[in-house]
């Protein structure tokens, strides 16, 4: 029986957990499957998830509307390969040996699903890049 690769971790943080490491997570966890475990936290969480990025995402097919923001945790962070922040600053914990990455992206807090819709785009985009490298599909 071949060996099989080790399933990687990702960590997506943003300040309120409620819109763009959302939206990162979802599409992870959507294009790769149980490929990669995937996690999403916040440094401040909201309540809830922003209503216009969960209308943004079920147009593509993605239902997020039982997600719930979490708070940041260094066990969050200490468990993952990759960090990937999105505007959570000085406030993420940085940890020998951990991939960091920090995607630049628009804050969707207040916007509407107009405004949501090319963040949504941009993410996807990234996380299909990041799959790729990651944990890219079995050969046949």
């Amino acid at each position: 029986m071949p060996d099989t690769p080790r399933q990687p971790s990702v960590l997506f943080v943003c300040v309120h957990n409620a819109g763009r490491s959302q939206m990162a997570a979802a599409f992870l966890t959507h294009l790769a499957g149980d490929r990669v475990r995937v996690r999403s936290a916040g440094s401040a969480p909201a309540d809830t998830v922003n209503p216009a990025v969960a209308e943004a995402l079920a147009e593509v097919g993605i239902d997020i509307s039982a997600e719930v923001p979490k708070v940041l945790t260094v066990e969050a962070v200490q468990a993952s390969d990759v960090v990937i922040t999105m505007g959570c600053g000085d406030t993420c914990p940085v940890f020998p040996g951990k991939r960091y990455l920090d995607w630049r992206l628009p804050d969707p807090a207040g916007q509407g699903v107009d405004a949501v819709r090319p963040i949504r785009d941009e993410i996807e985009e990234r996380v299909r890049a990041l799959i790729a490298e990651i944990a890219p599909p079995a050969r046949a």
